[in-house]
Order: structure tokens, then C-alpha cells, then sequence
């Protein structure tokens, strides 16, 4: 009997393999479990058009990101901020912020998540943003903090 592998299986295969397995162990476990389906001409060809469409959907969302890249490498922020009297801010700049400051100022929408740098602005000027878009995509957001 040949199966359709849905789910890993330890010692049978990964997702996606067609597998030829004995009709018992096919039918009473495998099918049955929800860890394989029927390997018949309709769920091959499902299974096909399913992986050409996830495909396409990861190669629209990488020119995505790309494009956000473009965006991002020519964009510069200004984020203005209280400012103590010896130059640092009050509190630091939060992703939230810089988040937000983008949309405003630029239209992009991004994830805070994205944003990678460890260290908090706490100064007044120009910092760089390392900003993982997601597939490798990276980019570098210029910030200009200015205080009031």
C-alpha cells in the first residue's frame, strides 16, 4: 500500500515522501492517526498544487521584505525626546517608538520584533538600526534623535 506521508514519522520518513507500507500498518496506524493519507492520483495531485502554492506564497513574501529592505535603506526617522541636562534622555528609545515613528513618518509597517539591536538609545543624534527582516533579508535604519 502506498501513503502519503502528512507528518514526520520516525523511522518511516518526512512530510511529503510517498512511502510504500504494509496495508495493515497503513491503514490501522497511519491513516487512522492522521499521519499519512491514501497515496491515490487526487491527494499526489492536492499535494502538489498545495506545495506549488506555499512555493509561491515564500517567494511573495521574500520580494516583500526586499522591497521593505529597498524602503528602509533610503529611509531616515526623527524622534524627538526630553532631554536632561546633561544631554542624555529621559528613559530611552523603545522599539515601540521607533516602530511607530516609522509608520508615521514613512508608511512602513514592520514588526518590533525585527528590530535586533541589544543596546537602547540614550543620547541625542544619528544611530543605525540593524532591522532581520526575516530569510535572510537584513536591513539599516537610520534614526535621528533630537531632544526638546
Amino acid at each position: 500500500m502506498k501513503v502519503l506521508l502528512i507528518k514526520d514519522v520516525k523511522s518511516l520518513g518526512k512530510a511529503g515522501e510517498v512511502k510504500e507500507v504494509k496495508p495493515g500498518y497503513g491503514q490501522n496506524f497511519l491513516i487512522k492517526k492522521g499521519f499519512a493519507k491514501p497515496a491515490t492520483a487526487e491527494v499526489l495531485e492536492q499535494h502538489a498544487a498545495d506545495e506549488a502554492r506555499k512555493a509561491q506564497e515564500l517567494k511573495d513574501e521574500i520580494a516583500a521584505f526586499e522591497e521593505i529592505a529597498k524602503k528602509l535603506e533610503k529611509a531616515e526617522i526623527i524622534i524627538t525626546k526630553k532631554v536632561g541636562e546633561n544631554g542624555h534622555l529621559f528613559g530611552a528609545i523603545t522599539k515601540d517608538e521607533v516602530v511607530k515613528a516609522l509608520k508615521e513618518q514613512h508608511g512602513i509597517e514592520v514588526d518590533k520584533k525585527h528590530i535586533t539591536d541589544k543596546t537602547a538609545i540614550k543620547t541625542v543624534g544619528e544611530h543605525d538600526l540593524d532591522l532581520k527582516l526575516g530569510h535572510g533579508i537584513h536591513a539599516t535604519l537610520h534614526v535621528d534623535v533630537q531632544g526638546e
